[in-house]
């Protein structure tokens, strides 16, 4: 056994540092993605490259030292996508008109917390035990120990930032050169054809990441909307609602597409998303008990006085529950601000701890099995809301004007624990690759939260002055859709003397079970083809154009990877090419959120959307947005062909 004293720097006065600017930077670039495709991305690997090279400059930085920053830096992408997913649901509410920093830093930061505090009991069962993969988290533990050449993978993050800030410049927001979306619609007799795909390289780099099979089902779920519900409810149903009729009267084919999304067909996703969240609870009940109780027992092996090896010393869970009672009492205390009765905030706060717990155990075991990319953040946060919005219901009464926001905020602090989790999870795994002490790990990351957290009010509002967010007005017809705070409030309104089209949920939860069931009878054929249902789910709820280059994405990284094989390459060899491709996914997609960041501020100090636009006759079509997409799918594809540049 290694003393603890003769290992390698792990958290360092630098590290830290280094960790703490990282999750900042990336906390603001997966906000701006997340906003407006409904996604964020892990970003581990990214932040060990990053680490590796600036870490070199001062002197070294160990494998250790460098798994650390990444730790720390990867709660950027957690906590944004926790904020996201919930908290401009209170401004689309009306609760608030902006987004309030103190508040929005209780519940990011508070949360976070906890979610760090409730994995902790799971990464024996998880990672030790059951060895689940934890894709991201392998994925960065071999960057880190190949030591791969750091000055290539900033090289890579750097053309591709640089060709996805130019494709954001370019686009609608920017200069006007170029369209942000390439759509066509029209009919065909009675029935309505819709075809679109947005034209943002960040899309084509998550599909990328996520992989084929998440692009083929989410386009097919998108596709459930847009060409077999959407035609049908023209067709056959639309006569019969005479609001929604008026409304549509005399509309092009493409608007009249997206309003019949908006006020009916986008809620089957709602149904298939709430059965979907309940089918993961049923699906990990066996694995949150076996987390627990290795928990206990680990915590019960050290306080006899049994030597623990460092890669097996996590937080104390003495710690753990007292940490878990100091940072309750604050949320209890917000809860009380907002309802102003005992009797409501202290239900609320024991709502928050149970579903904490239970969902940040399903959010880490779904990271362990999917990875974070593609963990279904939003089916465990839509249910927490449902619940919390049921029980609010019967304490508060079906008027209340505050219910919709007492559940927002409930669920709010669940999900931000809960993607920190699945985060904290594939932290974890890393770790125990390289030989890392777990409760330093614990540590920064509760460090990265708090530290992420501290900038996502500021972020939010400059989004929302220079976009919108959520619902398109005069001034921001285009918005930031929100696509999961706007799914939220939906829910939680429509619970508390709402309107919901019950209809449209009911099928769509018949449309999961089947979906389901589909997905179970692949497994048992042992079929390496999955049908997720909250990736369908996910596909349904948005705009088909989002789905297209997604699935052209994962199409691209297929084709490379069976291009590689066919070569005869080595599986070590694939795997390290492979990385690469992630890497200018990766890069793609930090330079056109960081330019959308950058775009925004000229549009907010001179309060015009298209203040930086080029006169209209400098202005291209579809054409060449389409070229520029190409051309970056295809450098993309080049670079997971390469192979390693020599260094001296």
């Amino acid at each position: 056994m290694t003393p603890t004293s003769a290992l390698p720097p792990q958290l360092t006065l630098r590290a830290v540092v280094l960790a703490i600017v990282l999750a900042m930077i990336l906390a603001a670039a997966n906000t701006y993605l997340g906003l407006f495709a409904g996604m964020t991305i892990a970003s581990a690997i990214p932040a060990a490259v990053v680490s590796m090279a600036v870490l070199r400059l001062f002197g070294g930085g160990g494998i250790l030292e460098n798994n650390i920053v990444q730790t720390g830096a990867s709660a950027g992408s957690s906590i944004a996508s926790g904020v996201i997913f919930t908290i401009p649901a209170l401004v689309i509410l009306g609760y608030w008109q902006d987004f309030q920093y103190s508040w929005v830093l209780a519940i990011a930061g508070l949360g976070g917390i906890l979610g760090v505090l409730f994995s902790v009991p799971l990464r024996r069962a998880l990672i030790v035990e059951q060895k689940l993969a934890f894709p991201e988290g392998q994925a960065a533990a071999e960057v880190l120990k190949a030591g791969e050449n750091p000055s290539q993978g900033i090289r890579i993050l750097g053309v591709a930032a640089l060709g996805g800030a130019f494709a954001k410049l370019a686009a609608g927001s920017g200069l006007k050169l170029i369209p942000d979306t390439a759509a066509s619609a029209g009919f065909f007799g009675k029935y309505l054809g819709f075809v679109g795909m947005n034209l943002s390289p960040a899309l084509l780099a998550v599909g990328y990441i996520v992989g084929l099979n998440v692009g083929i089902v989410a386009l097919a779920g998108a596709m459930i909307s847009w060409n077999i519900a959407i035609p049908y409810y023209v067709a056959n149903v639309l006569p019969s609602n005479v609001e929604l009729a008026q409304a549509a009267a005399g509309l092009p084919a493409e608007d009249l597409a997206g309003l019949i999304w908006s006020k009916q067909i986008r809620y089957l996703g709602v149904g298939a998303m709430l059965v979907g969240g309940v089918w993961a609870l049923i699906s990990l009940r066996h694995s949150l008990v076996s987390g627990v109780r290795s928990g206990l027992a680990a915590a019960r092996a050290s306080a006899a006085g049994q030597v623990i090896e460092h890669t097996e010393q996590d937080l104390p869970m003495k710690s753990v529950l007292i940490g878990i009672l100091l940072f309750t009492l604050p949320l209890w205390a917000l809860y009380e601000t907002i309802v102003g009765s005992l009797g409501v905030s202290l239900p609320m706060t024991l709502i928050m701890i149970v579903t904490g717990f239970l969902f940040c155990s399903v959010s880490a075991y779904m990271a362990g099995l999917v990875g974070s990319s593609n963990n279904p953040v939003s089916g465990i946060t839509i249910a927490t809301i449902l619940f919390s919005a049921v029980v609010l219901l019967m304490l508060m009464g079906r008027d209340s004007e505050i219910g919709p926001v007492a559940a927002i905020m409930i669920g709010a602090v669940v999900c931000c624990a809960a993607c920190i989790a699945g985060d904290n999870l594939q932290d974890l795994k890393c770790g125990y690759i390289v030989g890392a002490t777990p409760w330093r790990q614990q540590v920064m990351l509760g460090i990265g939260a708090v530290s992420s957290a501290l900038v996502m009010a500021p972020v939010l509002n400059l989004l929302a002055q220079a976009y919108g967010i959520g619902v398109p007005t005069a001034e921001h017809p285009n918005p930031l859709l929100a696509p999961q705070a706007t799914l939220m409030a939906s829910v939680s309104k429509g619970l508390f003397g709402g309107q919901l089209p019950w209809g449209m949920i009911a099928i769509g939860a018949l449309i999961g079970v089947g979906i389901i069931v589909v997905d179970e009878i692949l497994k048992a054929r042992g079929s390496t083809f999955r049908t997720p249902v909250l990736a369908v789910a996910v596909g349904i709820y948005l705009p088909i154009e989002l789905m297209t280059p997604i699935f052209l994405g994962g199409l691209i990284g297929f084709i490379a990877e069976r291009s590689l094989r066919k070569a005869g390459c080595a599986e070590a060899d694939l795997e390290r090419r492979g990385r690469k491709g992630l890497l200018f996914a990766a890069g793609m997609i930090t330079g056109e959120a960081l330019m959308g960041i950058v775009i925004a501020v000229p549009i907010v100090t001179s309060g015009s959307a298209d203040v930086l636009a080029l006169p209209a006759s400098m202005h291209f079509g579809e054409w060449l947005g389409l070229i520029v997409l190409a051309l970056l799918g295809w450098m993309m594809y080049r670079t997971a062909l390469k192979s390693d540049t020599p260094t001296a």
